[in-house]
């Protein structure tokens, strides 16, 4: 009974019968299912349906080996692991559906090496599921509904967990630098009024324009000091301190102790105290000591309002980074780069006990990438690691090159993964966390991410105390990335 097996012809009942799929039929049902579709075969690289195409067909793998396809304008492209298991199927899938089934092909079947196909019209795929299993196709209908339904609703709660725990960080790292400059402006206001007053005192003690000019020298020479002189200890520094609050008193200024520690801060000493006095006077001399201290402090108070500022910029670039907005969906872009933003991202939830150290191969070139993918795989792995560690460890982040892939490792001091559940922690819907702690789809979304968009490889190997997840990604864009909106 065996017939030849060329584009568009029969197949042998006992061939169907290999399947997975057909292995519990009856010779009469394979004979039907035989006389219904026929086989076809493909060469290297072509298409076995095309997405998009009417959803006419239903597919299984006879031999030969194939690859499915999907594009999508929200994800790209995501390409499934190549199989070569006979009786592997793709197509119109979810023709038992009937009038609620797609209109056209949701992936492309692709033939990746020479194959054989068995082809069932969809019609006739539709007829035989409701007609052969009727409980089964309202089972597959209530499951391929409900299972929909439901990773769409745990898709968004873990993206709205992310999204609160990176807000929460970043929220608490803003506050910080927000602060400090709403602090430093409010002591800013304080000082300029005094500064006003001292100007004041000296303008009614008739001190001339030549020596309050040689007075605005010398605070210029003072507040260009700050930041700049070599560090001392703080035992030096209150040496110094000491040593000028005794010259100050000796000049007859009040409040020396007060005046000592900022003209200090900005390298002044008693021999620029001698200057002073020989530039302006005895009698100008506490009055534009005063005003001098108080011109010192201004430059601080506006030193830090100024490096408040920059770290608010610096945190709202990483948070572009991090999402990044503005920028191409697919691009070359330096994982550095997209590792740090999202550490600063974490920065604020990461306890005092847990120490981050990192170890970056800078020889490690730009990748072809979805970077606010990969920035979602980084938030998942660091999360992980800190919750592993609790309180206290050390998360090590580190990349290297093999050849034509990048390395990323990100590892913990937690008590590990137990080899009994190593292989299913990428599975949708495992946890090992408490009810209400956590979805179970981090991690496959990180696989997800990782093998499906970017032809790469994500692995774990766990000790007590030592834990590494390490993600591989190819340095050569494999094919051309889709245009967004295509």
């Amino acid at each position: 009974m065996t017939t030849d097996t060329g584009p568009g012809t029969t197949i042998d009942i006992d061939e169907l019968r290999k399947l997975f799929l057909f292995e519990r039929l009856t010779d009469a049902q394979l004979a039907k299912l035989a006389a219904s579709g026929e086989v076809r075969t493909y060469g290297q690289d072509e298409d076995i349906v095309r997405q998009g195409d009417p959803a006419d067909c239903f597919a299984v793998l006879i031999e030969g080996e194939v690859q499915m396809i999907s594009e999508t304008v929200s994800a790209g492209t995501v390409a499934m692991p190549r199989t070569s298991q006979p009786g592997v199927y793709g197509g119109a899938t979810s023709a038992y559906l009937g009038d609620r089934a797609p209109e056209t092909y949701q992936h492309t079947l692709r033939a990746t090496a020479p194959s054989r196909m068995f082809m069932l019209p969809a019609r006739k795929f539709a007829y035989i599921v409701a007609e052969w299993f009727p409980m089964a196709m309202h089972l597959l209908d209530g499951l391929l509904s409900g299972g929909r339904m439901q990773r769409e609703i745990i898709d968004r709660r873990q993206r709205l967990a992310a999204l609160g725990t990176i807000t929460a960080g970043l929220t608490h790292e803003l506050n910080n630098p927000a602060a400090a400059a709403v602090r430093a402006v409010d002591e800013l206001r304080s000082l300029i009024r005094r500064s006003r007053v001292q100007l004041a005192q000296l303008a009614e003690d008739g001190i001339p324009p030549d020596k309050l000019r040689a007075l605005i020298e010398a605070q210029e020479a003072c507040t260009s000091n700050l930041g700049r002189k070599e560090q001392r200890s703080p035992l030096e520094i209150s040496d110094a301190e000491d040593e000028l609050g005794e010259a100050l008193e000796e000049v007859g200024v009040d409040d020396a102790w007060e005046l000592a520690p900022a003209l200090v801060g900005a390298g002044f000493s008693t021999g620029d105290l001698e200057k002073i006095r020989g530039k302006v006077g005895e009698e100008h001399t506490p009055a534009a000591l005063h005003w001098l201290a108080e011109a010192v402090e201004i430059s601080q108070m506006l030193s830090e309002v100024t490096e408040a500022t920059e770290r608010i910029t610096t945190l709202i670039r990483s948070a572009k980074q991090y999402s990044q907005m503005d920028r191409a969906p697919f691009q070359m872009s330096d994982v550095h780069e997209l590792l740090d933003s999202t550490v600063t991202i974490f920065r604020g939830k990461i306890p005092p006990g847990v120490s981050i150290v990192t170890d970056y191969d800078r020889t490690l070139p730009p990748i072809p990438c979805y970077a606010g993918e990969l920035n979602q795989v980084w938030t998942n792995l660091v999360h992980n690691a800190l919750d592993a560690m609790g309180e206290e460890g050390t998360l090590t982040i580190r990349t290297a090159h093999d050849e034509d892939e990048a390395i990323v490792e990100i590892g913990d001091t937690g008590p590990g993964v137990p080899d009994a559940i190593k292989e299913r922690i990428f599975e949708p819907f495992f946890t090992t966390k408490s009810v209400g702690k956590g979805t179970g789809l981090g991690l496959d979304i990180s696989y997800r991410i990782v093998a499906g968009r970017h032809g790469g490889e994500i692995k774990v190997r766990s000790v007590p105390g030592d834990t590494w997840f390490e993600v591989r990604l190819p340095l050569r864009e494999a094919t051309a990335a889709p245009t967004p909106g295509a």
